[in-house]
């Protein structure tokens, strides 16, 4: 069964910003349409998502054991990190919202690391196994990248909302900053990651795939 032609078969190269598929026979540095830079793959691809992704899990410890926000009810205040707060809606019976958070907040995060360095490390290996299923798995890891943003949406909202003076107030703590960083940096490190470079392999070596195929159908 013959393979479509990939783009760079065909001389095409997709513009990152407008999307439109541009003759790269000469080699043009901009795209015809919007002026964009062109490049076939995302310029130290790999290189760029491993900083982001370290920067993010340097922020994470902190983020998780620092408290986000600070809590006064008749002036009696106390921090509470995300897990702690995850505990008191739990022992509260607000088990929805705190398994909402858990997961947005812990889960979520965990999860991106994992995956990227998954995909990474196959990358580096040239691994030629599995490459839908890594595609879906990349295009999974950047839907959900935007949930994280949840809790810090939740503490900026109450702390903007509860402000009774004397009678109760909230405010955000250094925690929030960090958890904020990671998951900006998480969301560049699945953004700098490109996504072709797990077919790059698979194309240059079209009958190993077809023999690693075969032996995985039997």
């Amino acid at each position: 069964m013959n393979t479509p032609p990939a783009a760079a078969d065909l001389n095409l190269c997709l513009c990152h910003s407008c999307g439109m598929a541009c003759d790269f026979t000469d080699q043009p540095h901009e795209c015809e349409r919007c002026g964009a830079p062109l490049h076939r793959r995302k310029t130290n691809s790999l290189a760029r998502t491993w900083a982001f992704m370290f920067t993010a899990l340097a922020f994470y410890v902190p983020a998780n054991l620092l408290p986000v926000m600070n809590t006064k009810m008749l002036g009696n205040g106390a921090d509470s990190t995300i897990m702690s707060g995850v505990l008191e809606f739990w022992a509260a019976g607000a088990w929805d919202i705190a398994l909402i958070i858990f997961i947005a907040s812990i889960a979520v995060p965990g999860v991106k690391f994992v995956a990227l360095t998954f995909l990474l490390m196959s990358v580096h290996r040239s691994s030629l196994w599995a490459s839908k299923e890594r595609s879906q798995l990349y295009r999974f890891v950047e839907v959900i990248g935007y949930w994280s943003m949840l809790d810090v949406i939740v503490v900026a909202l109450v702390a903007s909302l509860v402000k009774f003076k004397a009678l109760a107030d909230i405010e955000p703590r250094a925690g929030i900053l960090f958890f904020g960083l990671v998951v900006v940096f998480t969301m560049l490190s699945a953004m700098s990651f490109d996504p072709r470079l797990i077919w790059d392999k698979k194309r240059e070596n079209p009958q190993n795939e077809e023999v690693m195929d075969e032996v995985t159908s039997h």
